[in-house]
């Protein structure tokens, strides 16, 4: 017991001569602090930044368009429940769009035109770079439509114009596969087939500069439901927040579940984001070094000044029996604490600093990383202790006698 009460006397005099030494000095203790806060500030927002980076890059890239397109096997559809499969398998907190689309010939003015059946709110979260002229198109008012600028051009269309499409309707098809009945059977099945008329009117006008701008779309259950057909897609494209290596490993798991579908990554955007994402990564990195070496570095020469300024009193400290042992633990205990004390102050304030990053560049709010109060803490006490051990062992060099001598 005795020795419980020693010991816990001496750790309350040694925290009382540490925090009163840095109290008497509080000039010298606010220039640390606050490079010492300014330094974890730094840390502590680019570390948050260089994990937010990866998702926040990826929701940025994924309004280039698709990066992972699923085809059907073989002459094979996909069917509704294959499509909720794959979200189910990709999951949906990384699906940022999936467009089920199913091509369909028309025709306008007896040409052939080709009807793009899809999920029009999905098709938008793919592709926001279109440039629409009007509104995209909804499941809630089905017959309005987005027609491409060159059909637009072709057939004079404007917004608000009505057009007729005709067709022949899929009719007994959709109840029975064609793969079950022999040649002459789907031949009379085909001749007895019923031709259907529907009025669509422009709600849109989509340009792209690419094959976009030929086909007119449509929600898909509209189209499936003049050509008396069940929901039959040809081709999945999906936004998916993954880098390179994760979008393959999602393209495996679906090959090996689903066999029925053939993924495809979009390789030119998946390594463009990678690259990207690499430099990015490797700029925050060098600029944390860099934050670091400073950090020591002011923490160094504060340290050097401090010690410098308390000559006599660590010389009188010795005389009176004090070893150099003691008094240079006291002096690295106010480097603990002044690490301490920065480091805290500076994750609270990193955290804003990303937070204003990432709506300013992104325009997405980020979530604070609990981890980085103790990480951060921690690193910046092991700095201000590793550049401490250099002007503390200058306390060995100070002989009582000379530095005292007249006094």
């Amino acid at each position: 017991m005795e020795n419980r009460k020693r010991h816990g006397s001496r750790r309350k005099m040694y925290l009382k001569m540490v925090s009163g030494s840095l109290i008497r000095r509080a000039s010298r203790l606010i220039i640390a602090v606050l490079a010492i806060a300014i330094g974890a500030t730094i840390l502590s927002g680019l570390v948050t930044i260089y994990y937010d980076i990866p998702e926040q890059l990826g929701r940025e890239f994924r309004s280039y368009g698709a990066n992972l397109i699923v085809l059907s096997e073989g002459e094979s559809k996909i069917t509704r429940e294959t499509l909720t499969s794959l979200k189910n398998l990709i999951g949906s907190e990384k699906i940022v769009g999936m467009a089920p689309y199913r091509y369909q010939t028309v025709k306008i003015n007896e040409q052939p035109y080709i009807i793009a059946g899809t999920d029009l709110r999905e098709a938008e979260k793919n592709s926001p770079f279109w440039y629409i002229e009007g509104e995209w198109g909804n499941s809630k008012e089905p017959e309005k439509v987005m027609v491409g600028h060159e059909i637009a051009e072709t057939l004079n269309l404007k917004l608000g114009d009505i057009f007729t499409v005709q067709g022949v309707k899929y009719g007994e098809r959709a109840e029975a596969s064609r793969q079950d009945l022999s040649a002459e059977e789907n031949q009379k099945r085909d001749l007895g087939h019923q031709n259907f008329n529907k009025k669509l009117t422009v709600c849109g006008i989509v340009s792209t500069g690419g094959a976009e701008e030929g086909f007119i779309f449509a929600d898909i259950d509209m189209l499936d439901e003049i050509i008396g057909d069940t929901f039959r897609a040809d081709v999945i494209e999906c936004s998916v927040v993954a880098d390179a290596n994760e979008l393959k490993n999602i393209s495996a798991n679906i090959e090996k579940q689903i066999p029925d579908l053939q993924p495809r990554a979009v390789r030119r955007l998946t390594q463009s984001q990678d690259i990207v994402l690499g430099k990015l990564q490797a700029l925050v990195l060098l600029v944390t070094v860099v934050v670091l070496i400073i950090t020591m570095i002011s923490v160094y020469t504060t340290m050097m000044a401090m010690v410098a300024e308390r000559r006599r009193e660590i010389a009188l400290k010795k005389a009176l029996g004090a070893e150099n042992k003691l008094v240079m633990s006291e002096l690295l205990g106010e480097g603990v604490l002044l690490g301490m004390i920065g480091g805290a102050a500076g994750v609270f304030l990193g955290f804003e600093f990303a937070q204003r990053v990432s709506l300013n560049v992104f325009g997405r709010a980020i979530n604070f990383q609990w981890a980085l109060i103790p990480i951060t803490i921690a690193v910046f006490i092991i700095i201000t202790v590793a550049a401490s051990i250099i002007p503390v062992r200058k306390v060995m060099d100070i002989h009582p006698a000379i530095v005292l001598k007249g006094e």
